[in-house]
């Protein structure tokens, strides 16, 4: 592992935490939006993360080569995905998306569970800054060790 490949893994976990923000600001917004451009209410979309993998060729080819490759780990956004739970059903007849019931799909959106999320992405984010100074501090230590 080389001397900055942990700064790249909290960099990519920094940008991950990022678009995970961004996204629940997203819902937050949308959270009573009934019709979009399709329609149909907004529905709810969830980051998925998957780890920064390395092939086995680029491990053997670092290893027989003594060459840095940057093959660092990590974590990347895989994919944004849609919630696929029902919508919420709201008794509402003089809303102007209401069904011939009176009923009003809401968006699948929950703002305590996204605050929570927001939270929990808040402080990840925090997380990977403090694990980037303290790495940036060994580094900074590392080069005073000759004087």
């Amino acid at each position: 592992m080389g001397m900055f490949d942990a700064i790249n893994i909290s960099s990519s976990a920094l940008h991950a935490q990022r678009v995970r923000m961004d996204v629940i600001a997203q819902n937050i917004a949308n959270a009573n939006t009934t019709r979009t451009e399709d329609g149909t209410p907004y529905r709810r979309k969830i980051v998925v993360f998957e780890e920064r993998k390395q092939s086995f060729s680029d491990i053997l080819n670092e290893k027989l080569n003594a060459a840095n490759t940057n093959t660092y780990g990590g974590v990347r956004v895989k994919a944004i995905i849609e919630d696929p739970s029902p919508f919420k059903r709201v008794y509402d007849p003089s809303h102007p998306d209401s069904d011939q019931n009176g009923y009003v799909n809401y968006p699948n959106v929950d703002i305590v569970t996204e605050m929570v999320n927001m939270i929990e992405a808040s402080r990840a984010y925090e997380a990977n800054i403090t694990a980037m100074n303290i790495t940036k501090s060994m580094i900074t230590r590392t080069f005073e060790i000759g004087k």
